[in-house]
């Protein structure tokens, strides 16, 4: 679920909770701590490994999580799906952006590694104002490029059960502590 060990998450828990079940749903793993994001993202094993940032903005909801969604339906997708939440698991993201390299920090935003090096980046800037199909055709050309592993990422019966959490930013209630 969620890492409070570090700094404080900006946004309430259990209102950003289907953001991060929407991705869960397709086969990501999130990443909760900078130890998390060492472990999964710089590895040698040959394998590629797409990370999402996600957010709590109008473009997550409406372009981003979708168009991921329906791009990891394609015959050839990444090796391993990881996300983690801008303004919730900071220090994990913080880490996550480090490893991003000659790109301003962007959420939501969508990065792919392999053996530990950056070799794909979609900036919010990519993202917003686009449609999910767009997204999706955008990355499934990055997947056909560098990627091997067999698609779809779950079944199509479970994609089409997949809910897409509509809510932006500006209606999530700020955590209280």
């Amino acid at each position: 679920m969620f890492n409070i060990t570090s700094r404080q998450p900006m946004y309430d828990q259990g209102a950003v909770q289907p953001m991060r079940d929407e991705l869960v749903a397709i086969g990501f793993t999130e990443l909760l701590t900078v130890k998390d994001v060492e472990e999964s993202l710089l590895v040698s094993d040959d394998k590629t490994a797409l990370v999402m940032i996600n957010s709590v903005c109008g473009c997550a909801a409406g372009s981003a999580r979708p168009g991921v969604s329906l791009a990891l339906q394609h015959k050839t997708i990444p090796d391993k799906l990881y996300a983690v939440f801008a303004g919730q698991e900071r220090d994990a993201v913080d880490r996550a952006r480090q490893l991003i390299t000659n790109y301003p920090p962007s959420s939501p935003s969508v990065a792919m590694f392999k053996n530990g090096k950056l070799i794909y980046f979609m900036p919010r800037f990519e993202i917003e104002g686009r449609n999910p199909e767009y997204i999706s055709n955008e990355l499934r050309s990055a997947f056909d490029e560098l990627c091997s592993n067999q698609g779809p990422s779950v079944s199509h019966e479970h994609f089409a059960q997949v809910m897409h959490a509509k809510s932006c930013g500006s209606k999530i209630p700020l955590y209280k502590g």
